[in-house]
């Protein structure tokens, strides 16, 4: 027997993959180059930032929170792991160093929440800017590139007849599965973003879970700072922008409420796919990428709406 939880759950997974087949068979007849193997190749490689940082953003709202400073992660981590590179280092301990600044910085946010118990959009729209401003000062504003092959191939590589990070996404985005539906950290995390007061009165420290969950969030958005910036072959202190929106609209879309208390990291997944399907599409229509903000800012909208509506549903047939 399924829960009405995990009954929403599949319904709204299902309604994505008819939306997505339904939304390829369309861009299908309007192009006859979308169906080749080369751009369905890049569909899902282009993917990987949107569901990489959703990974994260699933867990921090099914929590009750939100992180509005994961695409700035994302450009400190290319930073540091440049800067890193052209002082010398290997490939290998550069990257450790960038993750290490990413898992620092989500110890900040989730400390400030936790224990100051300053809202989560505050916290984290002030990490944004503080970030960013520490990553244009770092790199003197300049973009830092050229670097070994070793690094690079892990943005532009390839593991069999799928891209490099392709299977890093896939390998996050199923730990993250597993980490949600089958560990207690999981149950935690949907319990705190549920009924924050109750958790605690069990006797669960939120602290600790609230601090993990944004130490995940930002690691997530270490490893798209990675993947970038390794497959443009460049560190960029710009990179990144607006990719938080990105990561709240392939959660929300995907499933997870906006209230908290509910995730789906399936759903993420899916919903990725479908916003790179759906960019893909309107580039190879030669639509502009600034109604493609637009659009997916209606997508959000739309996500989030609907979201609401069933929550209010719900809470009209409890009472």
């Amino acid at each position: 027997m399924f829960s009405s939880g995990n009954y929403r759950r599949f319904r709204t997974q299902g309604l994505l993959l008819l939306a997505l087949s339904g939304l390829m068979i369309i861009m299908s007849f309007s192009s006859p180059y979308f169906m080749k193997w080369d751009n369905l190749r890049n569909i899902l490689d282009q993917s990987t930032l949107n569901i990489l940082v959703g990974v994260g953003m699933t867990l921090v709202i099914c929590a009750g929170g939100i992180d509005l400073s994961v695409g700035a992660v994302a450009a400190l981590v290319g930073a540091v792991m440049g800067l890193a590179m052209h002082a010398g280092y290997s490939p290998y301990l550069a990257i450790a160093a960038g993750l290490m600044v990413a898992v620092l910085s989500g110890l900040v946010n989730g400390g400030l929440t936790a224990y100051l118990r300053i809202t989560p959009f505050i916290v984290t729209l002030a990490s944004l800017s503080i970030i960013r401003g520490l990553t244009l000062i770092i790199t003197g504003a300049i973009p830092i590139s050229s670097f070994p092959s070793t690094f690079t191939g892990l943005g532009s590589g390839s593991l069999g007849i799928f891209p490099a990070p392709v299977v890093l996404t896939a390998l996050v985005a199923a730990a993250g599965s597993v980490l949600l539906n089958l560990t207690p950290s999981g149950y935690y995390f949907q319990a705190m973003g549920g009924n924050e007061e109750a958790l605690r009165r069990s006797g669960i420290s939120v602290p600790r879970y609230k601090i993990l969950v944004y130490v995940l969030s930002a690691f997530c958005a270490g490893l798209a700072g990675l993947v970038l910036t390794a497959r443009l072959n460049c560190a960029d202190p710009t990179a990144g922008y607006m990719l938080e929106m990105d990561a709240i609209a392939t959660a929300v879309l995907g499933g997870t409420s906006m209230r908290g208390g509910q995730g789906s990291m399936a759903g993420t997944v899916i919903a990725g796919l479908l916003l790179a399907v759906l960019r893909n599409g309107l580039t190879i229509n030669s639509i502009a990428s600034y109604y493609q903000q637009v659009l997916v800012g209606v997508i959000i909208l739309a996500a989030v709406v609907i979201s609401e509506l069933r929550s209010n549903r719900v809470e009209e047939a409890a009472l």
